[in-house]
């Protein structure tokens, strides 16, 4: 899956990872290849990724997430 990670001003992450883990509104979940598509809002907190079989992580303030095709791109404030 490809994770693209943008502000408004740069792109911050941008690779393909095995799983993402995102804090949404209604608490965190995860998302794996072939996920079903979906658009939801995040709120303060984590985004937890594995890359290159190691766990990185990276604080947000909050954003959107759209997935789509094993493309997870995250809006963040």
């Amino acid at each position: 899956m490809t994770l693209k990670i943008i502000s408004a001003t740069e792109i911050l992450f941008q690779g393909e990872v095995a799983s993402v883990t995102l804090p949404g509104q209604k608490g965190r979940f995860t998302v794996l290849n072939n996920h079903a598509s979906l658009i939801s809002t995040l709120v303060a907190g984590d985004i937890v990724y594995d890359f290159e079989g190691n766990k990185e992580s990276r604080h947000i303030d909050g954003g959107i997430v759209d997935v789509d095709k094993n493309i997870i791109s995250v809006c963040v404030s």
